[in-house]
């Protein structure tokens, strides 16, 4: 079988390493990059230290308006799809590059194969929750990482080929935290001990669109004791120049420049706790079995709030205070499955 996979951003390339490793055992595929997020780190040498297969084609599409990279992902697409006419469209989680992908298959009545199905944060605000739902309601073939997931799709009344077969980033972290282990010296170039930081990781547009989430949000940082690490996104940097909101003005910060995968793992693996708005770190701090705190509202990763592993706290100050003092010590489950997610879809693709 021949199979097209659209990517569009670093994580989702780290996501579909493992799945690639297992499909080109048994099936063709082409990997369509859309260029939704421009990476410096998505250099010759990510692809190989990551062993990730690379880009078959490559659009460059960048950002802009959603309905604007969308529009112009869709168009890109469908002149590749109709030139190597595959057997299935294989999408993953919740960027524009994932609905464009699953638009251009279901149209063109390709069958659509979505990995992370079955998400919900229950807030259509978010651009990415509008992009799960829509991709899941075109899709034949849906790969759950949890039961929720499934839940989630049963209650929108999609029951058929839905699979709860885990999660394919804990495959990736699996894989990849052995890496870490050997080739990353973070740690040791910024002088950090182990269990002696705070990790903080801030990019998500309902926070850095606000003055006032970002405001509260660098008032808590501002109080917490102890040495706290940032690698700071541009986006979130230019936010808060724009809003003259001082990054100086939180004591034992560190700010590094945007890291590579195998380093986030690294400092991810070795942090006193995690401090995120991002939907990966919640999850990534969960494998590594780290305690989380999430500034947002609500989580799709429901399944990390159990005994405190992961709080939600919005930007309300006392609230992030609260969650950083807390003593937590839950016992960590295998909700996201067993590591072998790659395996499993294999497995439920018809040949």
């Amino acid at each position: 079988m021949k199979i097209v996979t659209i990517l569009g951003a670093r994580p989702q390339f780290i996501k579909a390493a493992p799945v690639s490793r297992v499909l080109r055992k048994v099936h063709q595929e082409i990997i369509i990059h859309t260029g939704q997020h421009y990476d410096n780190n998505m250099s010759d040498i990510f692809f190989e230290e990551l062993h990730i297969p690379k880009p078959d084609y490559y659009l460059g599409v960048g950002s802009g308006t959603h309905g604007k990279q969308t529009g112009e992902m869709m168009i890109k697409i469908e002149e590749i799809v109709l030139e190597e006419n595959p057997d299935y469209v294989l999408v993953y989680g919740d960027t524009n590059s994932t609905l464009a992908g699953a638009l251009v298959g279901a149209k063109l009545h390709i069958p659509v194969i979505h990995i992370e199905a079955g998400l919900r944060s229950f807030n259509k605000l978010m651009p990415e929750e509008i992009n799960r739902i829509l991709t899941d309601h075109v899709s034949s073939l849906l790969f759950c990482p949890t039961d929720t997931a499934v839940k989630n799709l049963i209650n929108e009344s999609i029951t058929e080929n839905v699979f709860n077969v885990g999660d394919v980033m804990y495959d990736a972290v699996l894989y990849n935290k052995k890496l870490a282990l050997e080739k990353s010296e973070i740690l040791r170039k910024n002088n950090l001990n182990a269990k002696d930081y705070y990790l903080i990781t801030v990019h998500r547009a309902e926070n850095t669109d606000s003055f006032e989430n970002m405001r509260n949000i660098i008032t808590a940082f501002a109080n917490i004791e102890g040495t706290k690490v940032w690698p700071i996104h541009p986006r979130t940097r230019k936010k808060l120049l724009d809003y003259g909101l001082d990054l100086g003005s939180i004591p034992d910060l560190l700010i590094l420049e945007p890291v590579g995968y195998l380093d986030m793992l690294n400092l991810e693996a070795n942090a006193k706790k995690i401090i995120t708005d991002s939907g990966g770190v919640q999850k990534e701090a969960y494998f590594m079995k780290v305690p989380c705190i999430t500034l947002r509202e609500q989580t799709e990763w429901v399944e990390t709030l159990k005994e405190d592993a992961n709080i939600i706290v919005g930007t309300n100050i006392d609230k992030i205070l609260s969650a950083v003092d807390k003593v937590v010590e839950p016992e960590y489950e295998n909700v996201f499955g067993d590591g072998n997610a790659s395996e499993k879809i294999l497995k439920f693709i018809p040949n």
